[in-house]
């Protein structure tokens, strides 16, 4: 890497005591390794263990880290958008606190970010989840790509998004929904994605929080809104934001196109 891109990892932290420090040293790591320039925002949902004191440790000892404190649990959605309006870095990406994401199994494909606008990781090593896990994450995907005409392999990963295009995107989803809901509302306008393999650590402690009734009742609350916005509420309407790569292309395809034209013409 040369450094060319500037980042911003959001951290989402509710109740993350014995997991916080490994996450954000992994990223440290990763920033390191692959020569990157960035910035790390924890958001302390609520916590009621000791993840927000942790949290300001981390940051009293890290000048490039910061800490957004919620009273009281608002979801990893309101955690991640509220990330995002601090957030200083051209690309953003959510790495959650509970350390089961590899940060350079993400941060690796930044070149990408050359060609496209984002970067949507598919688990290759399923096999670190349980067979449920694994069958509902199938059953997941095939309804939303049905419903929304996609054909994504993976909604709920560690995304990198450049962060313009996220700059008039409205979102409604609070908690986990929020991952497929910007996504499908990104990729129905029109923005240029790529997806790439990552690879999951397993789970040393601690049971996801993705699988509880509640988070389960939110996401069909977040897929039934969003079925609503984007075939009758015009959810996905607006423009293409100037800053990105897929304005960028299409503005370079349109001059070809009328280059060609006018060449036509003079042979006519």
């Amino acid at each position: 890497m040369d450094g060319e891109y500037t980042v911003s990892v959001i951290m989402p932290a509710l109740n993350e005591e014995d997991s916080l420090v490994g996450a954000v040293e992994d990223v440290i790591g990763s920033f390191s390794r692959l020569n990157v320039q960035g910035e790390v925002i924890i958001v302390n949902d609520g916590s009621t263990d000791d993840t927000p004191r942790i949290a300001r440790g981390l940051a009293d000892r890290y000048p490039f880290i910061s800490v957004i404190d919620h009273r009281t649990p608002m979801g990893i959605g309101a955690s991640f958008w509220d990330g995002v309006r601090k957030a200083q870095g051209e690309i953003v990406v959510m790495l959650p606190g509970d350390g089961e994401n590899d940060a350079y199994e993400i941060l690796r494909y930044l070149p990408l970010m050359n060609d496209v606008d984002i970067v949507v990781p598919f688990v290759y090593n399923q096999t670190v989840r349980s067979w449920s896990r694994r069958l509902i994450s199938r059953t997941y995907r095939t309804i939303i790509n049905v419903s929304f005409g996609m054909l994504l392999n993976y909604m709920n990963g560690t995304v990198m998004y450049r962060r313009c295009v996220l700059q008039d995107v409205e979102l409604r989803a609070r908690g986990f929904f929020y991952q497929t809901e910007l996504l499908v509302k990104c990729i129905r306008r029109g923005y240029l994605y790529a997806e790439v393999p990552y690879g999951l650590k397993r789970r040393d402690r601690g049971t996801s929080k993705a699988m509880t009734l509640k988070a389960l009742s939110e996401v069909i609350k977040g897929y039934l809104s969003t079925v609503a916005e984007v075939y009758f509420n015009g959810g996905t309407d607006g423009g293409i934001a100037e800053g990105s790569v897929t304005a960028s292309r299409k503005k370079r395809l349109s001059a070809f196109e009328r280059k060609d034209a006018k060449g036509m013409e003079l042979v006519r």
